[in-house]
């Protein structure tokens, strides 16, 4: 199997209409990008209409941003949550989760919406599959990201000029 280069984490998206509205990652605080978003050439055409995300069996998945549950349930026998972004006409839908929500429940940014299933992946690993989309058509949710959450590795202090020592 042929190794893949690492997912740049940046939104691919050239689509400035999607607001950074994301208050944090659907799992973890910063997880590998397993396989980032390739949109298909068609609407039917080959691509990957998310991104992969790794995270163990049982790992809470969260809301990315304030939404309504618009879909909880099984499809294809994989656990799917769907939320309606808040605001806008926008939704995130989040694959293979358990919900621990139901269709019409209102959440916020951060609130766990299920839990990381151990099988229904097209990972080669445990993964969350996470999409995005606006009406039928699928965006880069990376896109949703402000910088801040982009961004890899730890804060830097600068140094402080022309401040007089106390």
């Amino acid at each position: 199997m042929p190794v893949r280069p690492p997912v740049p984490l940046t939104p691919a998206a050239t689509d400035t209409s999607v607001p950074a509205l994301a208050r944090t990652w659907p799992v973890g605080t910063r997880p590998a990008v397993l396989r980032g978003w390739e949109p298909p050439a068609t609407v039917y055409g080959r691509g990957h209409r998310g991104v992969d995300l790794a995270a163990s069996p049982g790992t809470p998945v969260q809301a990315v941003a304030a939404g309504r549950v618009s879909f909880a349930g099984r499809v294809a026998g994989k656990g799917v949550v769907s939320l309606g972004l808040t605001g806008t006409d926008l939704r995130t839908t989040y694959e293979p989760v358990t919900a621990s929500v139901k269709r019409g429940d209102e959440v916020e940014a951060g609130d766990v919406v299920g839990t990381v299933e151990p099988t229904g992946s097209h990972c080669t690993t445990t993964c969350v599959h996470w999409g995005l989309l606006r009406g039928d058509t699928y965006l880069d949710p990376l896109s949703l990201l402000p910088p801040w959450l982009l961004r890899r590795g730890p804060s830097r202090l600068l140094p402080v000029l022309g401040v007089p020592l106390p």
